[in-house]
């Protein structure tokens, strides 16, 4: 498949072979184990990713399914399925870092992942230096002797800068760092970070790639076997495996996701470009308008600008509570990338663990609003954002 373009790919998925004929869906294998009869085989599945199917903590047909699926359309040699976003966060941050290593951030990051840095740093003697996202000279500038990784979001979590991912990830390798994208907000629709450099990329699968608010999961792709090797195998002890059923859901939803994700991009450009005109709001922050600071590069390396926005109100947070309480049709829910368009605080919900000097380095004002767009009717939702607006 891999002559195809992502739009063919997602619905033609990986499927396993069954005595010269395929099933058309990939089947949900629902079992913890797997039964042999020569024990050299069972031994042998026990000690790589690509062996035979021993235990669901080691893999699953359907688990596999999934990782081929997600590393075919990223460009990676092997991908590790895990339980949540932020289980393919921690597998490749603990399998990586050690006490002692230097981890180099840019500034704005989703809250869990910010969290669990401040985590490391406090609890296991990672030392943390943040540098924006699109500003490799500032990278080059934080390497030191003990620097292992690089951090990155494609588009950061909420105010939505995009990173440098050529410049970023160039300046990584020239210092022999590790470099890591967080690449769902984008999906591998809009973006592929490994062809821009990348070592590793991580989706929270919850979002666009299973697309439909009823899956938790996550999953690391990788541009090199030894990497994927080494963390896989640190999974396996963690245990932040995925599980069979949330595979085959996400799977499910990854045909439908260069349709939906259409739909979102088309809608997000509708609502923020008319909330930027609309006189009760003070700033919309989405890179496909002109005044966002990352609209040229932006422009450059995303074919469109995804589907999450933040907005601020002239009123600050008194009018952004009002607003969130005054919608009848968007959502005041956790997530993203669902059907459903879902609005939330950051400070107070998915960055509420940051101090309020790690918030203004995130851009996050007290009555910032974000907006996870869904494939609802435009103009339904302009009318639900308009009546919450007066």
């Amino acid at each position: 498949m891999t002559d195809f373009r992502p739009e063919t790919r997602t619905v033609h998925l990986p499927q396993p072979q069954l005595n010269g004929s395929r099933p058309i869906a990939v089947p949900l294998y629902q079992t913890s184990g797997f039964v042999f009869e020569d024990p050299a085989v069972f031994a042998d599945g026990m000690g790589r990713p690509d062996g035979a199917f021993v235990y669901g903590r080691l893999s699953n047909p359907t688990v596999r399914s999934l990782e081929e699926a997600v590393a075919g359309l990223e460009g990676g040699v092997g991908a590790v399925a895990t339980g949540s976003g932020m289980g393919a966060v921690n597998s490749v941050l603990l399998a990586l870092l050690e006490p002692g290593d230097h981890l180099i951030a840019q500034q704005a990051l989703y809250g869990g992942t910010a969290s669990m840095i401040n985590d490391l740093e406090r609890r296991f003697r990672i030392s943390v230096s943040y540098v924006p996202g699109d500003d490799p000279a500032a990278l080059r500038a934080a390497v030191r002797p003990e620097t292992k990784l690089v951090y990155l979001e494609t588009i950061a979590n909420p105010v939505t800068q995009v990173a440098d991912l050529p410049g970023m990830c160039a300046a990584a390798r020239e210092a022999g760092v590790v470099s890591v994208v967080d690449n769902t907000f984008a999906s591998p629709i809009l973006c592929r970070p490994l062809e821009h450099g990348a070592d590793i990329v991580v989706h929270s699968t919850t979002k666009y790639l299973s697309g439909h608010t009823d899956v938790l999961g996550g999953i690391a792709v990788f541009a090199a076997e030894e990497l994927y090797r080494r963390v896989w195998a640190f999974n396996v002890k963690l245990g932040a495996t995925a599980d069979p059923f949330a595979a085959w859901l996400t799977l499910r939803g990854i045909q439908t996701l260069p349709l939906r994700m259409e739909r979102h991009c088309f809608n997000t450009r509708e609502l923020a470009t008319r909330l930027n005109d609309h006189p009760a709001v003070s700033v919309v922050h989405w890179p496909g308008l002109p005044s966002h600071p990352s609209y040229g590069l932006a422009a450059k390396l995303l074919p469109d600008f995804g589907g999450v926005f933040s907005f601020d109100l002239v009123g600050g947070r008194a009018a952004g509570e009002r607003f969130m309480s005054s919608v009848r049709l968007a959502l005041l829910a956790p997530s993203l990338g669902g059907v459903e368009t879902l609005i939330l605080h950051p400070a107070t919900t998915s960055h509420r663990s940051l101090t309020a000097e790690e918030l203004a380095r995130h851009g996050i004002g007290e009555g910032t609003v974000r907006v996870a767009v869904g494939i609802e009717h435009i103009e339904d939702l302009w009318a639900d954002f308009e009546q919450a607006l007066a």
